[in-house]
């Protein structure tokens, strides 16, 4: 079959499932937001058992990370995600799910060349970016406080 551009562009338009838009978009609406309430139950069971606040803020993300990759090493997470969609995308559990996806799919090729080199294809941009990020917001704070005096 040799199609032309034009002619390939109809044929797949035809062919392509249309996509339930608004269906999508209230699940994914629903489960992030079940995902963020779950995060904030933690917030609220871990002050009542008295930790303090900053300790709070280290250990919810912890928990939503180690359990998305429980979830995702069991295989359950990426039955969430086929319905959620982008609603599992949270940046914290989207993240945790994609590297021990990574790692998962690479451990056959061993422990250093498998597991080790390749779970940095994920978690490296990651890391790159947010660091760069970083440090760009840290000078121009210091340049703003320079310039204000203080």
């Amino acid at each position: 079959m040799n199609l032309s551009k034009e002619e390939y562009k109809k044929y797949a338009k035809q062919r392509a499932r249309k996509s339930p838009v608004l269906k999508d978009c209230i699940k994914a609406f629903l489960i992030g937001g079940l995902i963020c309430a779950v995060a904030q139950g933690f917030f609220f069971l871990y002050k009542k058992l008295g930790v303090g606040e900053e300790e709070v803020r280290i250990l919810v993300p912890c928990t939503i990370i180690f359990i998305t990759a429980i979830l995702t090493g069991v295989g359950i997470f990426d039955k969430i995600a086929k319905h959620a969609g982008a609603g599992t995308l949270v940046p914290i559990s989207g993240f945790a799910n994609a590297v021990v996806s990574e790692a998962i799919d690479s451990r056959a090729e061993g422990w250093v060349l498998g597991l080790g080199a390749k779970v940095f294809t994920i978690a490296g941009p990651v890391i790159l970016y947010g660091t760069a990020s970083g440090v760009l917001y840290g000078i121009i704070y210091f340049i703003c406080q320079t310039v204000r005096g203080g």
